[in-house]
C-alpha cells in the first residue's frame, strides 16, 4: 500500500518538510501499518474489550519499541521520531497507542534513564525485540494527581525487599513481564522494584466497566508480601524527582497523541461531509460546515508546530517539564473539541462505530487526563511563570 495514499489531509503548512527524512520514513512505516493491520480490526476489539495480542509480533518486528532509548537493541529514534509514532498511533488506535506507550516510554525509559547497566543489559534487549512487555505501576487508589504521596512500600527483608499496597489504571498490568513498582522505604524515599510475571503476592485483575481505550486492558494490582530481590530495585533511583524525569520525558509524546486523533478526527469528517448529500449537494459545501472545517485545521495546525517544536527541544536538551505540561494541556483541550465537531458533522452516524469516530469521541477522554490532567499540567505551567505552587501552596525549591 503506498504511503501516499494514506497521507493525511491535515498537513496546511507543509511542516513535513521541517522534518529530517529519516524521521518520516519511520512514521510512514507505522502508517502503513496502521492501515493495513490495526484500523481494519480494532473496532471489533474496542467493542468486544478484547486487546489484539495478535498484532503484538507483528508490532515487535516495525523495529520501534523503546522509543527514544539507545542501544540494548532499542530503536533509538530522535524525540520528533517518537512524537510522530505516537501521533500516528493514535490516529489508528488509542489503545494500542495506550499499548505501545506504556511499553516503550514508561517501562522502558525507566530502566534506560534509572537501571544500572546490568539491569539494561538484563531486561531491555528482550524488551526491545518485545518478547518480555513492560508495565509502569504508578498510579494507587488513592493518589492519581497527587502521584507523589505514594502509599505502596518497600520494606527491606535480607538480600530484597517485602512490597505491600495497591495501584490501578496500570496499562498492560496484567499482561506484563516486568511491572515496575514505586514504593516508599522505611526511610521515606522511592524506588523503582522490577516486579516479574508469577512473583508470589502480586495479583493483577484486569479493569472492566471502560468507556475509553477498551481494547487495552488496564489493571488494579494488589501487593500482598510481594519479594523481590535487591538486583530488581533499580539503581539510580533514590527520590520521587528521579520518577518525575520519566514523566517528563514521556509526557511530550502524549501532546503528538492528542494530535494525531484529532488529525484522524478531522480527516474522517472531511470525508464524511464530501460524501454525505442532504438538500440536494454534499454537506461540505455549506457555510456551517466548512466554517467548522477550518477552525478544526486551524487548530490542527497549530497543534503540529507546537508538537514539532517541543520535540526539537528536546532533542536538544532543552525541554523541560513545564514545556511538556503547556504542550499536553494545549493539545489534549484542543483535541477535545476538535473531535466532538467531527462527531457532530457525522450526525446519527458519528455514534456508529463503523465510522471510527465514535472510538476516538470516547478514547480523547482518557487521552485528556491521563499522564497528568488539564488543572494539573497548568498549575505546573503556572508554577514555573510565577515561581509559586499552587499545588502545595509553598515557593518551588531552587536546587
Amino acid at each position: 500500500m503506498s504511503t501516499d495514499a494514506l497521507a493525511p489531509a491535515t498537513d496546511f503548512y507543509a511542516v513535513d518538510d521541517l522534518i529530517d527524512p529519516g524521521d518520516l520514513e519511520i512514521r510512514d512505516r507505522v502508517r502503513e501499518f496502521c492501515a493495513r493491520e490495526v484500523t481494519p480490526v480494532i473496532n471489533d476489539f474496542w467493542e468486544r474489550a478484547e486487546f489484539p495480542a495478535h498484532l503484538v509480533p507483528k508490532l515487535a518486528d516495525l523495529g520501534i519499541a523503546g522509543g527514544t532509548v539507545k542501544g540494548h537493541g532499542s530503536a533509538g529514534m530522535s524525540a520528533v521520531a517518537a512524537g510522530l509514532v505516537a501521533a500516528e498511533w493514535a490516529r489508528a488506535d488509542g489503545s494500542m497507542g495506550t499499548f505501545h506507550g506504556v511499553h516503550s516510554f514508561l517501562a522502558m525509559q525507566s530502566i534506560d534513564l534509572l537501571g544500572s547497566e546490568e539491569q539494561k543489559e538484563r531486561w531491555l534487549p528482550g524488551m526491545a525485540r518485545m518478547e518480555k512487555i513492560g508495565a509502569f505501576g504508578l498510579t494507587e487508589p488513592d493518589h492519581g494527581s497527587d502521584a507523589v504521596a505514594l502509599g505502596t512500600t518497600a520494606t527491606r527483608d535480607g538480600d530484597g525487599f517485602v512490597l505491600n499496597g495497591a495501584k490501578k489504571w496500570i496499562g498492560n498490568g496484567s499482561i506484563a513481564d516486568l511491572v515496575i513498582i514505586w514504593a516508599r522505604d522505611e526511610e521515606g524515599d522511592v524506588g523503582g522494584y522490577v516486579v516479574e510475571k508469577g512473583s508470589p503476592g502480586f495479583t493483577a485483575t484486569v479493569m472492566t466497566g471502560k468507556t475509553a481505550l477498551r481494547a487495552v486492558w488496564q489493571a488494579e494490582i494488589t501487593l500482598e508480601d510481594c519479594r523481590v530481590g535487591s538486583e530488581n530495585k533499580l539503581a539510580n533511583c533514590r527520590s520521587f524527582k528521579d520518577v518525575s524525569q520519566v514523566l517528563d520525558r514521556t509526557r511530550y509524546t502524549v501532546a503528538w497523541r492528542a494530535l494525531g486523533v484529532a488529525q484522524s478526527a478531522y480527516e474522517l469528517a472531511l470525508a464524511h461531509t464530501l460524501q454525505r448529500e442532504q438538500f440536494g449537494q454534499p454537506i461540505a459545501g455549506y457555510q456551517l460546515v466548512q466554517e467548522k472545517l477550518a477552525r478544526m485545521l486551524a487548530e490542527i495546525t497549530s497543534m503540529q508546530l507546537l508538537c514539532w517544536r517541543l520535540s526539537t527541544l528536546a532533542d536538544q536538551g532543552r525541554m523541560t517539564a513545564a514545556m511538556a505540561s503547556l504542550a499536553k494541556m494545549n493539545c489534549c483541550k484542543k483535541a477535545r473539541t476538535i473531535i466532538a465537531d467531527a462527531r457532530d458533522l457525522f450526525g446519527g452516524d458519528g455514534i456508529l462505530l463503523e465510522h471510527h469516530i465514535a472510538r476516538h469521541h470516547a478514547d480523547i477522554e482518557a487521552i485528556y487526563t491521563f499522564e497528568g490532567t488539564d488543572h494539573v499540567q497548568a498549575l505546573i505551567v503556572g508554577r514555573e511563570v510565577t515561581g509559586l505552587s499552587a499545588i502545595t501552596g509553598r515557593r518551588p525549591r531552587k536546587d
